[in-house]
């Protein structure tokens, strides 16, 4: 039984831009999914959809074990500026009618799980970008969701960043359990992260291909072995013939057991 299930899935703008056209996708209950590729191919909608930000213009998107909390991570950390990193993760639990006092536990985790227990009192323009980051993460696992939507969280941090947020986000997902549809332009982020790649086609956006990463140690030595190169180089030349780049070999494409 999925987690999600997106059946026949198009979505067609007001102004008549056709974003998706009869999508199929199902998440299972703690994979690390991904959706990869060309810029406008739907790959935002996609995670608009799943938490019910937008509605499908055909298809459906259900939850056959029940709709579960869910955490949003947008690209940009989207934070209240005048508002200390404390404030900004009980924003949810404000919402949802909490007192600071009685959040105070929950936000108090969520800041230590994140590296952030000293940062309380700081304000957003006291932080760098990727401490940031840790707080729009905090902020979206507070609530302890089933599922994390994550749309291209790290694209505008730097590399040495980028990789030491990927490697918390896999032991905060191992510690915590929680299942991610995650969104990037990286091949190789997409490879190190997942366990399941998805390869949309460019826009309307539809499903051309799946890889299975089965690595279940995620670290250096992975990102420089043969399996990391040969993954990457199979998502590439799918993305690659998608867009009328090259051909590539069917062999390559199919998904890894």
């Amino acid at each position: 039984m999925p987690l999600v299930d997106l059946a026949h899935v198009s979505k067609t703008y007001s102004n008549g831009v056709e974003a998706l056209s009869g999508l199929e996708l199902a998440v299972e209950e703690g994979e690390f999914v991904t959706l990869i590729g060309p810029s406008g191919c739907g790959k935002s909608t996609v995670l608009r959809l799943i938490a019910a930000l937008d509605a499908p213009s055909a298809g459906s998107v259900s939850w056959p074990g029940g709709r579960p909390d869910l955490g949003y991570v947008f690209q940009e950390p989207t934070l209240m500026p005048w508002a200390s990193v404390f404030d900004n993760i009980w924003l949810p639990l404000r919402l949802a009618g909490q007192s600071r006092r009685q959040a105070e536990a929950a936000i108090s985790e969520a800041m230590e799980l994140v590296g952030l227990a000293d940062f309380a009192r700081a304000r957003p323009d006291e932080l760098s970008g990727g401490m940031k980051m840790r707080v729009s993460i905090a902020r979206a696992l507070v609530t302890r969701p089933r599922l994390l939507l994550m749309d291209e969280p790290f694209a505008a941090l730097d590399e040495i960043t980028r990789f030491r947020l990927n490697d918390e986000l896999l032991a905060l997902k191992q510690r915590l359990g929680f299942t991610v549809v995650f969104v990037t332009h990286s091949v190789f982020e997409a490879v190190y992260l997942s366990s399941r790649i998805v390869v949309m086609t460019p826009r309307p956006g539809r499903i051309a291909g799946e890889f299975s990463i089965p690595e279940k140690v995620r670290d250096d030595a992975f990102r420089t072995s043969t399996d990391y190169a040969g993954h990457a180089r199979a998502v590439s030349g799918l993305l690659r013939q998608e867009n009328g780049e090259s051909r590539v070999d069917t062999d390559a494409l199919r998904v890894h057991s």
